[in-house]
């Protein structure tokens, strides 16, 4: 046998080894996460109930679209909360919404407080100086971090804290269940969601010694007030894009507790229109996902062509190399249909999708490292922020 082929056999093995390896890992682990509705119990609280158990801030920039339906579904949450709903130069009419949702008379156990902001100091992301200006402002012993687009069920909160309180977390997660409304918004979400089990272990996450396994989400970062300070808060990466990732990163490297759970339609939002709005919304992420280091990123396109894209070639091969890729491809769909089972519900037919849609992540990596490059910045709304001044605060975030 010629080496060539020899080497191309075992590569194709290696591949489908990867694949076998990653997918039943997850398929096993997956089912340990919590998940929120497996609970019926009340929230266990050892503070009066006439005071706000937990401080929502909710940071807005131009989201006169869904602000009164997020403030409106945070506003009939079954347990005492303040709501700091912060205005963040917005040129809509986001900031008359919420004065004018303020000037109402709250429900039993709830206050909702505005804040306006009319100019950003040097040296901030507007997102992360908004949430920094309300948490000094916040009262209650524990903060949510959340977007002015996220949907509560009622019982979210009640939820949440009472599981947090319950399994004695300093941090807790909630997956947000995305709302969508076309085949292209399905077809990236299913491999969005699919993907990321490759290179993250979300199971891992309560695990005290997986240092490397953190987590943060901008829809839902429920974090204990003292916590948050003692880590310095928002201050501590004020010009950090993905100030999500870092807080959670920030509180699991200092050996809080911290954990993620589900809870299917518990939070819902809307992230974007269609198939090219996510990859749109991606140009700002995907880069500093990175650190804005272009090596990292054409490594992690190449090594993201060779896994997903060989299974599919295999299949014009030899059938020695034929049969590695049916292996792997079995995986992706046992890898589709877990992910589905646990995060967003789409059909597992969508993994004929599979290979346009690693096509459009590819593009969308490489279109976010070549508009930041091109403009030496980005733009996230309306606010220009520098490339050299996002390196240089660009932290680790594993």
């Amino acid at each position: 046998m010629p080496w060539f082929s020899l080497f191309t056999i075992i590569f194709a093995w290696l591949v489908a080894l990867v694949w076998t390896q990653r997918v039943l890992s997850a398929a096993r682990n997956l089912p340990h996460i919590p998940n929120l509705l497996d609970s019926s119990d009340p929230p266990v609280s050892s503070f009066d109930s006439s005071t706000a158990l937990v401080s929502v801030i909710v940071p807005a920039r131009n989201e006169s679209i869904a602000i009164e339906a997020t403030l409106r579904s945070l506003l009939a949450q079954t347990i005492p909360i303040e709501i700091i709903a912060v205005d963040d130069r917005s040129t809509d009419a986001t900031g008359d919404l919420m004065d004018r949702l303020a000037a109402e008379d709250p429900p039993t156990g709830k206050c909702l407080r505005v804040i306006h902001i009319e100019t950003l100091p040097a040296g901030w992301m507007g997102k992360n100086h908004a949430m920094a200006l309300a948490a000094h402002q916040a009262t209650a012993p524990w903060l949510l971090f959340t977007d002015g687009d996220v949907l509560f069920r009622p019982d979210t909160l009640g939820r949440a804290l009472g599981y947090a309180q319950r399994a004695a977390v300093d941090h807790l997660v909630l997956l947000p269940t995305l709302i969508l409304k076309t085949s292209g918004e399905r077809m990236l979400s299913a491999v969005f969601q699919s993907l990321s089990l490759l290179t993250w272990r979300p199971w891992k996450i309560a695990d005290p010694k997986a240092r490397r396994e953190s987590i943060g989400m901008g829809a839902f970062n429920l974090v204990r007030s003292e916590v948050y300070r003692s880590i310095g808060g928002f201050e501590g990466a004020p010009l950090e894009v993905l100030e999500d990732l870092r807080l959670g990163y920030a509180i699991k490297r200092r050996g809080y507790r911290q954990h993620l759970v589900l809870g299917g339609g518990l939070i819902q939002l809307y992230w974007a229109a269609g198939a090219f709005g996510m990859l749109h919304n991606l140009t700002k992420n995907i880069f500093a996902t990175f650190r804005f280091r272009l090596s990292l990123l054409l490594a992690a396109c190449l090594g993201l062509l060779i896994f997903c894209l060989t299974p599919l070639a295999a299949l014009f091969a030899p059938w020695p190399v034929r049969s590695a890729g049916l292996v792997s491809l079995a995986m992706i769909v046992l890898l589709y249909a877990t992910a589905s089972r646990y995060y967003n519900r789409i059909p597992v037919a969508y993994v004929f999708t599979f290979p346009v849609a690693v096509l459009l992540v590819l593009y969308a990596m490489l279109r976010s490292m070549m508009v930041t490059l091109i403009r030496q910045g980005i733009v996230w709304r309306g606010t220009f922020y520098r490339l050299s001044e996002l390196r240089h605060h660009a932290g680790p975030l594993r």
